[in-house]
């Protein structure tokens, strides 16, 4: 496929990637089945250059609303024996985006979300906060141990985030190993929240892993994609640790199909993992826009390696709002360099520079979205593809209120590392929260693309 801006800049429309569908005709009609099939505009797709495979995109086809419906109608069809346990898990970033368009707090809006889930047949709904705990004190160990091995190993620094996918994508398939080396090993918060529910949950409910159907519900259209990758996959028992992934604006659609104002659901509290427990108040990481990887590890950085205790970070923005630096001095030198990237035309910058060997930053938080996650094309832009500034102005304003957690204050995340993952250190870690990054050979290099 030829790259979306390529076609634009030529003035024709983008084109998409259609599968075609498993659908025989057989297949009973339901209420449904005016439902538009999942297709990835490569528009829409943040990762260009050709990623997307046939086989990619006949799997990307199942990463809809359609296949939701099909495994919910069969649970109402078939024995019992034979029903899926559903389990949607909820993204922090998608919540501010129910608030702000229904006008509800972010406690309402998670509540009615899990009501409105919950009258279609879905038996849990989780939030994802406690897979983004573990994301971020994996992301933290990582750094310091690359810090403390930078004179010994080439590529230990600088560290790069890797919790997004388009970001991910881009970085394997573009710019191969002069990047993928350096990508932090610590899971995305969706695929740790795979394994959670797959692996603890599964196991706490006595069920097997392909006995659930997960669905996961996000800001952008890149986690389908990364839902497919074939290292968040478990063999054994033939089950990917999320089975599907729906946008914000996905499920807004399903409202709209079943004709249901979000002001109108029973509230519901959100499940979770732990037995009868329910959530309570909905909170959120350090970070404006998103999960706060930079923040977070900073802090702990500077604590760990420097014996600093950082309160407050400040941000000097450079060439624009979304290319923005933080330092650390001790003792009139600059000990940490941090910046947060987002979007493609920083990517490309910063990735220049590290071409050039004039790279001067230790760790970046790089996000493929400008203006970070809750900028999601899932869902902060307007029917004709556009962002959505008024909506996602009160989107920040929503997510900017709820209140901070920091992972290292998560009981449960410390009780789980010792009883599931039997130690911070443990092999078991490594397994269930790192995965590998590396280069996927391409016929050809988008280096010079203008984003």
């Amino acid at each position: 496929q030829e790259c979306s801006k390529k076609q634009k800049n030529d003035g024709t429309q983008s084109t998409s990637v259609d599968a075609l569908s498993s659908n025989d005709g057989s297949e009973e009609k339901n209420e449904f089945d005016t439902l538009a099939n999942a297709k990835i505009l490569l528009s829409d797709c943040l990762a260009c250059d050709s990623c997307m495979t046939l086989e990619e995109g006949a799997r990307v086809f199942q990463q809809n609303q359609k296949e939701f419906f099909r495994i919910l109608n069969l649970n109402k069809k078939c024995d019992t024996s034979k029903h899926k346990v559903l389990a949607v898990s909820l993204c922090p970033q998608s919540l501010p985006y129910f608030a702000a368009k229904f006008n509800l707090s972010v406690n309402e809006a998670a509540k009615r979300l899990c009501g409105f889930l919950k009258s279609l047949g879905v038996h849990y709904v989780f939030d994802t906060t406690i897979a983004a705990d573990f994301s971020i004190l994996e992301s933290q160990r990582e750094f310091v141990q690359r810090y403390q091995r930078r004179n010994q190993e080439e590529h230990a620094l600088p560290m790069f985030a890797s919790a997004c996918p388009g970001w991910i994508r881009y970085a394997e398939r573009v710019l191969t190993n002069l990047v993928t080396s350096h990508i932090c090993t610590a899971k995305s918060p969706q695929q740790i929240m795979g394994s959670l529910v797959k692996g603890y949950f599964a196991r706490q409910q006595n069920l097997s892993p392909d006995k659930i159907f997960h669905v996961v519900v996000a800001p952008c259209y890149d986690k389908k994609l990364e839902a497919l990758r074939e290292d968040f996959y478990t063999a054994l028992y033939n089950s990917p640790e999320v089975d599907c992934v729906l946008t914000s604006g996905e499920i807004v659609q399903i409202m709209e199909q079943k004709n249901v104002s979000m002001k109108d659901v029973t509230e519901v509290a959100v499940d979770s993992l732990f037995g009868d427990l329910k959530e309570g108040d909905v909170v959120r990481h350090d970070g404006k826009r998103s999960d706060g990887y930079l923040e977070h590890i900073f802090k702990h950085a500077a604590k760990e390696l420097f014996g600093v205790d950082v309160k407050e970070i400040t941000y000097k923005a450079l060439k624009n709002k979304d290319f923005q630096e933080v330092t650390l001095e001790k003792d009139g030198e600059t000990v940490l360099r941090f910046a947060a990237a987002y979007g493609f035309r920083n990517i490309q910058n910063m990735v220049l520079k590290l071409k050039k060997g004039k790279f001067l930053y230790h760790f970046v938080e790089v996000l493929a979205c400008p203006g970070g996650c809750l900028n999601g094309k899932g869902q902060a832009q307007t029917e004709d593809g556009k962002p959505d500034r008024a909506l996602l102005a009160q989107m920040e304003e929503v997510y900017t209120a709820i209140p901070v957690r920091l992972p290292e204050t998560n009981l449960h995340v410390q009780r789980m590392y010792q009883d599931w993952l039997e130690g911070m250190d443990s092999k078991k870690v490594q397994d269930t929260l790192h995965t590998t990054y590396s280069a996927v050979n391409q016929s050809t290099s988008s280096l010079d693309i203008k984003w």
